[in-house]
This record gives C-alpha cells, structure tokens and sequence, in this order.
C-alpha cells in the first residue's frame, strides 16, 4: 500500500506562527509534526508515500528530502494553485497505482491503519473514511453509518441542531486508485464534495471508528 501526506496548506489559523514556517513544520516535541504522520505509516509497513506540497514547499522538501532518513520513499507534488483536499491527491494520481491512504501533514494520531485496512478490503470498499467519537463535534463533519458501517449521510461542519452522531471524520482516508476518476479537474474537497458525490451515486463508501488518539492541530 501507498500513502499521500496532504502538507499543502497555509495554516491560517496558526498565524503568526506560520508566516515564515508552513504548518506541517510546526515543531511538536523538537520533531515537524509531518514527521509523526510518516513516522505511522512506516510503523505500518507503508514506506513510499507521495507529499502534496502548496505553501513554502520547499521548507517541506529540504527538511525531508527523499525521506530516507525516516526509512520511506518520498515524492513531492506541488500545487501550482489550491486544488483542495481532494483535488491535490488526484494531481499525485500517477503514482497512486495500488490501495493507498491519504494522512493529513498536520495531524497528530496512533490511529491502527492495519486495522483500517483490514476494514477496507473486507468490505470491499472503493473508500473508507477514518471516523473518531469525540464529546463536542461542532468543529468537524460528522458521519452516519449503518450497521455494517456503510456511510448514510454527513453534514460537514454543523450547527448543534444538526448533530445527528458524535463520530466525525478525521481526513484519514483509505481509497482504491479507481476512486480518482470521481474526482473533477481543479479544486475539489473530500468532505465538502467527494465523499457526499460518491455517498449519493451508490459507491461503497464505508466508516471506520478508530480508537486511540487522534488532534486534528486547527489553532
């Protein structure tokens, strides 16, 4: 299995801390917090992963290099123009030829992804969406599956009267290269517009509930 580490975004919400430093190289105990994120993968067996790379890429790129250091295989994919969460994985869509996952470069987790895995080609899944039960899911968009943990519905950033389950999606994402040719030219989200398309057209989008511990570092 693949990877892709999304690690293009501004962090806007981290101003003025990333001004000059783009936020997957926010320090987290002396080490980037990306670091954490290949780090997992390689702990899993996944050691090429693909980096997309939007602002100051080249902070990312002189700190990790090929990624050796770290023991996996790194290639970069910059984004000329935001493409969106999910519009900058389809731009690494060359290289993602086998089941990949998609981790986001500013998030911190143990999550299982054996595990996760394991879910996914039990299913049968062409995407499986990393979910996590949190007390306050105000800020995240949360996810309703059925039993057998095929996704209902979700509402992505809701208001308290719209809450309907406290499991929210955390970007972790397991998809089946297939699952590209669902994503449009230009800018696209998971969230916002992939994974609500795909929930409506019928495809086998499953919910998976980790355990352990995962921050999504907003602010």
């Amino acid at each position: 299995m693949k990877a892709v580490i999304m690690a293009g975004g501004e962090g806007a919400r981290l101003r003025p801390l990333t001004c000059d430093m783009p936020k997957p190289m926010m320090p987290v105990l002396d080490r980037p917090i990306m670091e954490y994120a290949l780090r997992l993968l390689r702990r899993h067996g996944i050691t090429r992963a693909a980096v997309t790379l939007g602002y100051m890429p080249d902070r990312v790129r002189d700190y990790f290099g090929d990624g050796s250091r770290l023991g996996v295989e790194l290639s970069y994919y910059v984004e000329k123009a935001p493409l969106g969460t999910a519009g900058g994985v389809k731009a690494a869509a060359g290289f993602l030829d086998e089941t990949f996952i998609v981790l986001s470069g500013d998030g911190l987790t143990d999550c299982d992804l054996s595990a996760a895995l394991e879910f996914h080609r039990r299913k049968g899944a062409l995407m499986t969406m990393v979910l996590k039960r949190v007390p306050v899911p105000l800020e995240y968009g949360v996810v309703e599956t059925d039993e057998g943990g095929r996704v209902r519905r979700f509402v992505e950033k809701q208001g308290w009267g719209e809450v309907f389950t406290d499991t929210v999606n955390t970007g972790i994402y397991i998809m089946e290269p297939e699952a590209l040719n669902l994503i449009p030219a230009g800018p696209c989200d998971f969230g916002r517009e992939l994974l609500p398309q795909a929930v409506h057209e019928g495809h086998p989008v499953y919910g998976w509930v980790m355990g352990g511990y995962w921050c999504d570092i907003g602010d």
